[in-house]
């Protein structure tokens, strides 16, 4: 019984997000980034994980790390996307 549970869990987990995810407006690039650096996160974290036993634990703390390093990097590049139209000018002589 409680493998039935999980399995219909796990499997209505996509439906779900892929549901939510069609919703509202375009992700902007500092969301797309954290979205994959938690996904990458998820899977490195998860092989580490395994390797020492805890493959759970693993992607918890490689997603949450991931997500972070994502966030990082995608408000670096939003922001070089919003500074770099306002502030290039161009001097013709």
């Amino acid at each position: 019984m409680q493998y039935r549970r999980l399995a219909t869990l796990l499997m209505s987990i996509p439906m779900i997000v892929a549901v939510v995810g069609c919703y509202g407006q375009p992700l902007s690039t500092r969301e797309k980034s954290t979205l994959l650096g938690g996904a990458a996160g998820v899977g490195a974290g998860a092989l580490i994980g395994s390797a020492v036993g805890a493959p759970g634990a693993g992607a918890a703390i490689g997603g949450i790390g991931g997500a972070l390093a994502g966030y990082g990097i995608g408000n670096e590049l939003q922001n070089e996307q919003i500074w770099r139209p306002h502030h290039h000018h161009h001097y013709y002589y």
